[in-house]
């Protein structure tokens, strides 16, 4: 086991990191890379097998882990879940890393999904926050990783209300880590770009040719950067240039203009 960050203090280590959606992908990775570095996490999902995620880390790295089962696209999940964890644990990190998004015509999008998008990405983020936030004040010092998109630079077409949803966590972010920047609390903001989280979309994501195989990062990588940085206290966290330089360089109606006939071409042919 990997000692922890010299970062955090020893007794910061022994207190809790909140990971939400943390059953796959990047979600599981940021899980890993905590438990890798010693400190105990409390995996939050709705998949009921997340307990056996738990074991594995237990086993493995010799840490606490345990977990709470929860809809966080349910308002009364998401308050339920943080009554719970601030009754039993003390949390010095929280890591939203939940999310929901995807592709298609914004036409043939149900308005379920849509309010899913929005209660997951902006709702969940606000209020999960909001209320493990005294606990997080009292740890004397705390931190806060919001996971967002690269999409949050740039609008576009067929990602339905998704890059809103994302441009929302930035905002959230930076006013948020200027409210609580001499309390203790430092707020951090990722866009990490595409990763891939699945064979199958890794695959789907090299058939956007050299930009997309360009661009592609390993989970991996990402929950390790991000949790050495948000452990810094940047604000803003870099993991893939590339990407990023594009949103910076190039104009807005441009990006979008690309991107949006990258999106329509894999909604129309299903790839």
């Amino acid at each position: 086991m990997s000692s922890i960050s010299p970062s955090i203090s020893s007794e910061a280590a022994r207190k809790y990191a909140v990971v939400t959606g943390a059953s796959r992908g990047l979600g599981r990775a940021f899980a890993e890379e905590l438990a890798r570095r010693g400190i105990p996490t409390l995996l939050v999902s709705s998949n009921h097998h997340i307990s056996d995620l738990c074991e594995y880390l237990r086993r493995t790295y010799q840490v606490n882990s345990n977990h709470v089962v929860a809809d966080l696209t349910r308002k009364e999940e998401v308050l339920a879940a943080a009554d719970e964890i601030n009754a039993k644990y003390e949390v010095f990190l929280l890591v939203n890393n939940a999310g929901l998004g995807g592709s298609q015509a914004f036409e043939a999008t149900d308005i379920e999904y849509i309010d899913k998008i929005i209660q997951l990405n902006v709702t969940s983020t606000s209020l999960l926050t909001r209320a493990l936030l005294p606990n997080l004040l009292k740890q004397g010092r705390a931190f806060v990783l919001n996971v967002s998109s690269m999409a949050a630079h740039t609008p576009i077409g067929y990602k339905m209300v998704y890059p809103a949803s994302k441009a929302f966590v930035n905002a959230f972010s930076f006013g948020l880590r200027a409210e609580f920047k001499n309390r203790g609390l430092s707020v951090s903001v990722v866009c990490p770009g595409a990763m891939a989280t699945s064979e199958g979309i890794r695959k789907r994501i090299e058939k956007q040719g050299f930009f997309g195989k360009l661009t592609l990062v390993p989970p991996e990588k990402v929950a390790q950067k991000c949790i050495t940085q948000t452990f810094k206290g940047k604000r803003e966290i870099l993991v893939n240039p590339v990407s990023y330089f594009f949103s910076k360089i190039v104009p807005t109606r441009i990006r979008t203009s690309i991107l949006t006939k990258v999106v329509r071409r894999e909604v129309e042919t299903g790839q």
